[in-house]
């Protein structure tokens, strides 16, 4: 009966000791820390500051060819051959397209037999002037004749010229709009190809009138500093940033009465053609500079019921939500307009693995991140 109950304490002394789950040193203990011994939740913080910032807008827009040459048939005739490659580059005066020339050399060659004819019909009747075995009259009406001829002669070579089809322009050019064998500009000068120049490029956006007029309103008021920089950005459809940065040209002076927006352009270096005519993107449009924002960046704001809110680490390293209004952008933060003064340790990366009230550990964003 002893050793029975010898048995039975032993466990519970055990369970009561320093490494027991009921001790008051065991892991895990204290209010907020990581169950079972885990260390805290690595996540990556910044320290928000005041500071001034040029407030941007990310404006729809799309991608045009700086220029763009419709090639045409300038004569009636046959396509003989294509004297390119689709998809290619090419250069001003560059030969696309060979036409059936025959009937085109046979009129140029009669008109070149037709001025000979007529020259030596000049030369003659001007020998017999002095002579007056002909009139003046007979010698201005040879002079008129060969004039004639020789104009003649001239449209014929010219057409005979266009029977191979050069680039208006150099660029890009893309595919054939006809086949060999196709007879063109019959009645009507008949599009073969078009040509676009991709480097650079222009991006066509509008901005709504509305926030214009609001823009001008903070600006009188004093409340920002208006901006004279006109180097813009460009987000492309998969949400990265255009390596190059583009130059505003200008910005229309009416408003579209259908959209009530106002169209600006803006020209951006394509030099390995990633900007296709008819691409959709984002144009990053810097409108004012605020003297004492408050920024951070855009994955750090989160959204829920209540609305936006950020997370901050605060005493004991430990997670507490806190509710902002978002304001314009700053580039790619957002500036924050309510909820946040400065000093604050805001979570950026690892909001997954902090939730309000727990312990973390919190580590400082690398520069550049």
């Amino acid at each position: 009966m002893k050793r029975m109950t010898l048995l039975l304490v032993l466990p519970l002394l055990a369970a009561c000791g320093p490494g027991g789950k009921n001790g008051a040193g065991g892991p895990g203990a204290g209010a907020g820390g990581p169950p079972g011994g885990m260390p805290p939740a690595e996540v990556t913080v910044v320290k928000v500051g005041s500071a001034a910032a040029t407030l941007t807008r990310e404006l729809p827009g799309r991608v045009e060819a700086v220029r763009t040459a419709q090639v045409r048939a300038r004569v009636e005739g046959i396509v003989e051959k294509r004297l390119f490659t689709e998809g290619s580059d090419v250069k001003a005066g560059q030969p696309l397209f060979r036409l059936d020339d025959r009937t085109y050399r046979t009129a140029a060659q009669a008109a070149e037999a037709d001025v000979e004819v007529k020259k030596l019909n000049l030369s003659r009747v001007e020998s017999l002037l002095p002579i007056k075995a002909v009139s003046q009259q007979e010698v201005d009406l040879a002079r008129a004749a060969l004039k004639q001829a020789q104009a003649q002669l001239a449209r014929a070579r010219l057409d005979l010229e266009n029977t191979t089809v050069p680039a208006p322009i150099a660029g890009h050019i893309g595919r054939t709009l006809v086949t060999e064998g196709a007879l063109v500009g019959h009645g009507e000068a008949t599009l073969l190809a078009i040509i676009d120049q991709l480097d650079p490029v222009n991006v066509l956006f509008t901005e709504p009138n509305a926030d214009v007029l609001r823009l001008k309103s903070a600006l009188a008021a004093g409340r920002l500093k208006a901006t004279d920089s006109r180097v813009v950005e460009l987000i492309l459809e998969n949400g990265q940033t255009y390596a190059h940065k583009g130059k505003l040209f200008f910005s229309d002076l009416s408003v579209d009465p259908s959209t009530g927006a106002i169209t600006l352009k803006a020209e951006f270096p394509n030099p390995q053609r990633l900007l296709l005519p008819g691409t959709f993107v984002r144009v990053r449009l810097p409108q004012a500079v605020e003297s004492d924002a408050i920024t951070v960046p855009q994955r750090a704001v989160l959204s829920g019921p209540q609305g936006q809110f950020v997370l901050l680490v605060g005493a004991e390293n430990k997670v507490m939500p806190r509710p902002v209004k978002v304001g314009p952008m700053a580039g790619s933060d957002f500036t924050i307009e309510e909820g946040l003064k400065g000093g604050e340790t805001v979570i950026v990366d690892g909001v997954q693995k902090a939730k309000p009230g727990s312990v973390v550990k919190p580590v400082p964003q690398q520069q550049g991140n």
